[in-house]
């Protein structure tokens, strides 16, 4: 005879088969272990051994309120969590472009950065660029390193629109801005554009320059690549030099008109 107070069976509490087969195998993995019989089971979660059987057969699914009398004499869970659903990836902020990770994944890694210095004329300075996804943002970001001035080292986000078909790299700290405005990357990786920015003057004075600008893909960068001022004579010079003017040779940026000579002094 069942005890007084067995809980009554519906089909309409009935776990999903597969659950309810997962729970079959943890209760006869728990007898085991513990070497209790199914009878004392059965009494201890106050259900009646016929019950027990049958559900342990696969004749009858658990029901929620079998598994849990069960649970609680166990002192065991047996109903496993239901997987996790990973949260949708959220695309990046409307005035960035609203891509998408997957969209912009080409983007990321290390590239060989250069520009004409400011400070040597004829000069070549070269630095890493790195963009990354920062998942707690949502978008691409960049950052600047191997750079001679350090401290001067820039890092902010990459807006990817896809009406210009152009990549920007947006510095904004306390409301001034510095862009590099960037063609799509070539077959090979490298992109090539303008960069705005302000160049040191006399005393405090701060002057605004453009410049072309080139990002190269370090896995493409030619044998003995190196950071730094790159002068005239220097073995990585000659490359440098051609991937540069590749910015204004192959029309990847526009610069009308004639640029005054005696930039300001800096990098």
């Amino acid at each position: 005879m069942p005890p007084l107070d067995a809980a009554p069976e519906t089909d309409e509490a009935a776990l999903p088969e597969g659950q309810s087969r997962a729970v079959a195998d943890a209760v006869r993995e728990a007898l085991a272990r513990r070497r209790l019989s199914r009878q004392a089971l059965a009494d201890a979660a106050r259900i009646s051994l016929s019950t027990l059987e049958k559900a342990l057969s696969g004749r009858r699914p658990f029901t929620l309120a079998t598994t849990i009398r069960l649970e609680e004499a166990l002192a065991t869970p047996l109903r496993q969590a239901p997987p996790r659903r990973e949260a949708a990836p959220r695309p990046a902020p409307e005035a960035f472009g609203s891509y998408t990770r997957a969209a912009v994944a080409f983007l990321e890694g290390r590239y060989l950065t250069l520009r004409p210095s400011f400070g040597q004329a004829g000069a070549i300075f070269a630095y890493r660029t790195e963009i990354a996804w920062d998942p707690d943002r949502d978008r691409l970001v960049f950052r600047e390193a191997e750079r001679l001035d350090a401290p001067f080292a820039q890092t902010g986000t990459v807006s990817v629109p896809n009406q210009s078909g152009h990549v920007y790299l947006v510095t904004e700290f306390q409301g001034q801005y510095r862009l590099a405005m960037l063609g799509r990357p070539t077959i090979q990786g490298e992109m090539f554009g303008i960069l705005t920015t302000l160049v040191s003057g006399r005393g405090a004075q701060l002057t605004p320059a453009a410049t072309p600008l080139a990002l190269v893909p370090e896995r493409t960068t030619p044998e003995g690549a190196q950071y730094g001022r790159i002068a005239a004579g220097m073995p990585c010079e000659p490359d440098y030099r051609r991937i540069l003017d590749r910015v204004r040779d192959d029309g990847f940026a526009a610069f009308p008109g004639c640029v005054p000579p005696g930039l300001p002094a800096g990098n």
